[in-house]
């Protein structure tokens, strides 16, 4: 933790915030490990399926294939339960990350979400589509992601947030196999 501030090491939300500071009719999907959904800077500002917390646990309440989403749903298990971090690291990523988006504001507690609100529950809704869980087998295919891709457009979300990152400290198409150069010093020399 920073113990002191630097000038200008910030985004300058201050003048966003004059005009809002989040909108709850704003779905945003966090498509990463999952979300802690009970963390205490986080729960005010989770999306929920009400159909799916008042249904019957184990049957798919809204009819939209999911059984047991309430809070969004686990792609990379194909449940309802959100598990926040994965196996690997918990409670981190996923959670990090719906923070920066919408922490609530003025609680107290934590952090500063961007589109957190005004601490009067209005910021915007934070649903969790977990496609990442550390390094599990099958974690982060096409396939969960374009699953959570379209349960979240399905379900409202209008925003996807998804900040993946990669194998390795070097983001570049040699390396990924892509076409473009024909070695790694091609790459390394391109203009």
């Amino acid at each position: 933790v920073a113990q002191t501030a630097r000038e200008g090491a910030d985004i300058n939300v201050e003048e966003a915030w004059k005009l809002t500071a989040g909108d709850p009719k704003i779905i945003v999907a966090v498509v990463d490990e999952g979300v802690k959904y009970t963390h205490p800077d986080l729960a005010a500002n989770m999306w929920v399926n009400t159909r799916e917390m008042t249904g019957t646990t184990g049957v798919d309440d809204d009819g939209n294939g999911y059984v047991d989403d309430v809070y969004g749903y686990n792609f990379d298990k194909d449940t309802g339960a959100i598990e926040p971090g994965g196996t690997i690291n918990p409670g981190t990523h996923g959670t990090h990350v719906a923070g920066t988006v919408a922490a609530v504001n003025n609680n107290g507690i934590g952090v500063c979400g961007v589109a957190g609100g005004s601490g009067n529950n209005d910021g915007v809704r934070l649903m969790s589509c977990q496609a990442l869980s550390g390094t599990a087998a099958g974690s982060g295919t096409t396939a969960v992601m374009a699953r959570a891709f379209k349960y979240a457009a399905d379900n409202g979300a209008v925003i996807l947030q998804c900040s993946w990152g990669y194998v390795s400290g070097s983001a570049n198409s040699y390396e990924w196999g892509a076409p473009g150069f024909k070695d790694e010093e091609e790459w390394a020399t391109d203009a």
